[in-house]
C-alpha cells in the first residue's frame, strides 16, 4: 500500500479537467435558458462570471504556490481551521454525489437513443461501472480518460465556432447570410435591459463551477507551484471563449427569442448546413460531456474523502491508498453513494430531486467566496514569496467577496428557490453540527500545522 498520492498528472491532464469541468450540458443542451433571461446580451453576464473565475483562480493559485504539501481543502483549513474546513468539505462531497448521479442517469438516457430496448437504469449501470473502473486504475490513466473525455467537447466546439461564423459571412449558406440582423432585431441586443443580464449571472456563474477541481489535484499534479498560474490564466480564457463565441454564433444565425422553442441550438445549427445525422452527433458529444462530468466528480469525491481523513476529519480508512496511489476506500464509498444517488435520481419524482440539485448551484458559490476570504485570511502570515501574487490586492480579492456574495444573496432570496435554499442551508447546519460534535485533534494542530508550512 501506499502512503502518499502519487504526482502522475501532467500540465495538460490538469489544464483539460478544468476546462472539460465546465463545459458540460449546461452549453451544449442549458444555453436556451440563459438566453431566454437575457437575449445576445447574455455574453455580458458570461463575460463577468470569466472576470470573477479569475480572480478566484489566481487566489487560488498564490496559496498552492505557498502550501505546496497540501490541497485547497487543507488550505481552507490553515485559514480557518477545522470547523470551516470539515463543512467545505464533505459540502463538495455531497455536491458531487449529486452532480454524478444525475450526470449517470442523463447518460443513460442518451444512451438509450442508441438501444431504445435497453431500460436507462441498466445503461446508466454500465456507464457507473466503467467510471469506477477507470478511477480505480493509476491517477494517470484518469488524466488520459478525462483529457480524451474533454478533448471532444472542446473540439465541437471550436468546429461549431468555424462552421457558424462561416454561415454568418454567407459562406457554404443555401440563403443568404443574416450577418447582424438577429442582433439588432427582436427587442435588440438587450431585449430585457441589464436587469436580464444580471438576472442570468444565477445561471451563467453555476455554469463555470467545477473548475475549482484544480485544487483537489495539487497533491498529485506534477511541479504545481510552476505551472498552476500558466493553466490557471490559459483555462480562464479559453472557458471564456468557449461560452461567449458559441453564444454570439447562435444569436447571430437564430432568434433569441425562438432558441428554446426548438431543442438544442446546437442540432439547429448543424441541422442548417444539411449535416446528416445532426441529431447523432450532438448526441455523442451529450453523452461524452456528462461522462465526462461524472468521471471529474469520482475524482473530486474520492480524493476529498482522503483530503478529510488526513486532517482527521473522516474516517482514517479513506486514507488508505491502493498499489497504484489511488484511495481505493474513498473510490469504494463514492461508487456505493454513485449508485444510490443515481437510483434515486431515476426514481423519485423529478421535483423532488430537483431541489437537491439547488445544493451544487449554492456549493460553487460558498467555495468560490470561501477561496477568497481564504486568501484575505492568510496572506500577511505566507511563509515564503509566492512565486505568483495576485494583481491589485486586496482590492481584487474584496470585490470577487462583495460579487459572489451579492449573488449568493439574490438565489438564497429567489423566491422559486425558496425550497432549494432551505435544504442547502440545512445541509450546512447540519454539518457545522457534526463538525463540533466530532471527535479530532485537528483544532489543536491548526496552529502548529500552520506554522511548519
Amino acid at each position: 500500500m501506499s502512503e502518499q498520492l502519487k504526482r502522475g498528472l501532467s500540465p495538460r491532464h490538469i489544464r483539460m479537467m478544468a476546462i472539460g469541468g465546465t463545459i458540460g450540458a449546461g452549453i451544449f443542451k442549458g444555453s436556451a435558458d440563459s438566453l431566454s433571461l437575457a437575449g445576445p446580451g447574455v455574453i455580458f453576464a458570461y463575460l463577468f462570471a470569466g472576470l470573477l473565475l479569475f480572480l478566484v483562480m489566481g487566489a487560488m493559485a498564490e496559496m498552492a504556490g505557498v502550501y505546496t504539501q497540501t490541497d485547497l481543502r487543507g488550505i481552507i483549513n490553515k485559514a480557518f481551521g477545522s470547523h470551516v474546513s470539515f463543512v467545505m468539505g464533505w459540502l463538495y462531497w455531497v455536491n458531487w454525489v449529486l452532480v454524478m448521479a444525475v450526470e449517470i442517469v442523463a447518460a443513460g438516457s442518451f444512451l438509450q437513443y442508441w438501444f431504445p430496448e435497453l431500460p436507462v437504469w441498466f445503461l446508466s449501470l454500465i456507464v457507473a461501472i466503467c467510471i469506477l473502473v477507470v478511477n480505480v486504475a493509476s491517477v494517470r490513466f484518469f488524466g488520459e480518460i478525462e483529457f480524451w473525455l474533454s478533448g471532444i467537447k472542446v473540439t465541437t466546439l471550436i468546429l461549431f465556432i468555424i462552421i457558424g461564423s462561416s454561415l454568418l459571412l454567407g459562406i457554404g449558406a443555401a440563403d443568404s447570410a443574416p450577418q447582424l440582423q438577429h442582433y439588432t432585431s427582436h427587442g435588440g441586443f438587450f431585449p430585457m435591459g441589464w436587469t436580464g443580464v444580471f438576472s442570468s449571472l444565477l445561471i451563467v456563474i453555476f455554469s463555470y463551477g467545477g473548475t475549482e477541481l484544480i485544487g483537489l489535484t495539487l497533491r498529485e499534479a506534477k511541479d504545481m507551484e510552476r505551472v498552476l498560474p500558466k493553466i490557471i490564466r490559459g483555462v480562464v480564457w479559453r472557458v471564456c471563449l468557449f461560452y461567449v463565441l458559441p453564444i454570439l454564433v447562435i444569436c447571430g444565425l437564430l432568434p433569441w427569442n425562438e432558441i428554446g422553442d426548438h431543442g438544442s441550438p446546437f442540432v439547429q445549427v448543424l441541422s442548417s448546413v444539411g449535416l446528416k445525422g445532426a441529431a447523432h452527433v450532438m448526441n455523442l458529444v451529450l453523452l461524452t460531456a456528462v461522462v465526462s462530468a461524472a468521471n471529474s466528480g469520482m475524482y473530486a469525491t474520492s480524493r476529498m474523502l482522503y483530503s478529510l481523513a488526513k486532517d482527521g476529519e473522516a474516517p482514517s480508512v479513506f486514507t488508505r491508498l491502493s498499489k497504484k496511489g489511488v484511495p481505493s476506500y474513498g473510490l469504494l464509498v463514492s461508487g456505493i453513494s454513485l449508485f444510490i444517488g443515481s437510483w434515486a435520481a431515476f426514481m423519485t419524482p423529478e421535483h423532488v430531486f430537483q431541489y437537491l440539485m439547488g445544493i451544487p448551484g449554492f456549493t460553487v458559490l460558498f467555495v468560490w467566496i470561501t477561496i477568497c476570504l481564504a486568501q484575505l485570511k492568510v496572506r500577511s502570515k505566507y511563509p515564503v514569496t509566492p512565486s505568483y501574487q495576485t494583481r491589485f490586492y486586496p482590492y481584487a480579492t474584496i470585490f470577487a467577496v462583495v460579487s459572489l456574495s451579492v449573488i449568493l444573496g439574490m438565489v438564497l432570496l429567489n423566491i422559486k428557490n425558496i425550497t432549494s435554499s432551505i435544504i442547502s442551508l440545512s445541509v450546512i447546519l447540519v454539518l457545522f453540527l457534526l463538525s463540533y460534535l466530532k471527535k479530532s485533534p485537528a483544532d489543536q494542530k491548526d496552529s502548529k500545522r500552520f506554522a511548519a508550512s
